[in-house]
């Protein structure tokens, strides 16, 4: 499997043409056009789905969902999205990975789904037993070559394509300057803002080289933290001069290089909203500071929804709604998924949530679906994940990695 070259790797993510993004968005307002309002609340979501076939019974699905297969979940819910993991059952090998996600695309009769994983290469590798194997983001930063992250996320990139795995949850754009971070540490490409911010802009082109959506997270920084948002509620305490300085520059850098999507953070910042709510659910920061001060708009994407940062304050039934009031667009991994559906459902019906802020949340999901194949047949190649070609590339990089170290 022949690479492009630099140049026809940089040409190929010099960003998407105005003629592309307007035929993009007009395709999905046609595809708004023909959805109900269960099809809107539905795209809204990202599940997490148990078993490593589309027609395999889990236990789990049916206590989750009330249906015992994925392709059941998919058809039931007509979520946006699924994100596949190893502990859900989704992953052993190239194949049966390509198999699981060929059948969930048929079982969304509708609107086709995209599937997403969390493959950030290093310590957080979903498909680690199954892709090549590159070097992290903290290895890749050292290196101080945009390249090398570049030629990291196009590898990562189409083999993900091959597997039929359209949206990566990476890169990480936060800035590590806290060496006491229980939960970013070499995830980060580094500590130093400018030079994480030139890693993050070459990782977003090295994913659209290889025709992949790709997340820059976790808005609006989770670099200076000590607690771990899966487990509690961090502050950080930037000032706003502080966050433009420390913690925007890569999340700039990724938007100028047109990220798909950016996922939130749950931590509190009280300089950017004293109100006490963490990012996932502050207006001010996502529709304030990343939509008006960054002129993001694409698809703002919670992290998961399960963490304990994000349901200190509220239910999780209002934490669906409140993130898309805050701006949220896509709801990452409810942990009640039928609650969070049934609450956004009700919000639009009751008019809390507009029906014109529904559709600017799903229009954003269709563009971002239609600008990156999810439309289209998606072909997967099991053959081509490993490929010599590749090994070679891991090969270089880790040389590249252990000659700084």
């Amino acid at each position: 499997m022949e690479e492009p070259t630099d140049a026809a790797a940089d040409s190929a993510t010099s960003g998407r043409s105005e003629s592309s993004k307007e035929a993009a968005s007009k395709s999905a307002r046609e595809a708004l056009a023909a959805m109900s309002l269960k099809d809107k609340v539905g795209q809204l979501f990202f599940a997490v789905v148990y078993g490593s076939h589309a027609g395999s019974s889990s236990k789990e699905n049916r206590a989750r969902y009330g249906v015992a297969t994925p392709a059941e979940v998919v058809a039931k819910y007509r979520p946006g999205g699924v994100i596949l993991f190893p502990w859900a059952g989704n992953v052993s090998d190239a194949r049966q990975v390509a198999a699981l996600t060929t059948g969930l695309r048929r079982a969304s009769r509708k609107t086709p789904l995209v599937i997403g994983v969390d493959q950030e290469n290093g310590t957080v590798s979903r498909l680690g037993s199954v892709i090549t194997k590159l070097p992290g983001a903290g290895a890749i930063g050292a290196t101080g070559d945009p390249a090398n992250a570049r030629d990291a996320a196009r590898v990562t990139g189409k083999e993900l394509r091959a597997l039929g795995i359209l949206l990566d949850f990476a890169p990480v754009a936060d800035v590590n300057v806290n060496p006491d971070n229980p939960v970013i540490g070499p995830r980060a490409y580094g500590s130093d803002p400018r030079k994480v911010a030139v890693m993050v802009g070459a990782a977003v082109d090295g994913f659209h080289a290889a025709g992949v959506a790709s997340v820059a997270k976790h808005f609006p920084g989770h670099g200076d933290t000590t607690v771990d948002s899966h487990t509690g509620l961090p502050v950080i305490n930037h000032s706003k001069a502080q966050w433009r300085r420390l913690d925007a520059p890569p999340f700039r850098e990724a938007i100028e290089h047109g990220v798909d999507a950016i996922m939130t953070a749950h931590v509190v910042m009280p300089e950017l909203d004293p109100s006490g709510d963490p990012a996932t659910l502050s207006r001010p920061i996502l529709t304030g500071l990343l939509r008006g001060e960054l002129g993001f708009d694409g698809v703002i994407t919670t992290d998961a929804l399960g963490m304990a940062g994000v349901r200190e304050k509220y239910g999780d039934a209002e934490v669906a709604v409140r993130a898309i009031l805050a701006g949220a667009d896509v709801l990452l991994m409810p942990p009640d998924l039928p609650k969070a559906y049934n609450a956004v459902l009700r919000a639009v019906e009751s008019g809390r949530i507009s029906a014109k802020r529904l559709d600017e949340s799903v229009l954003r999901i269709l563009r971002l679906k239609q600008a990156r194949g999810v439309f289209g047949t998606t072909r997967t190649d099991p053959r081509a994940v490993r490929s010599a070609e590749h090994l070679k590339i891991a090969k270089r990089l880790t040389g590249k990695v252990a000659a700084k170290s």
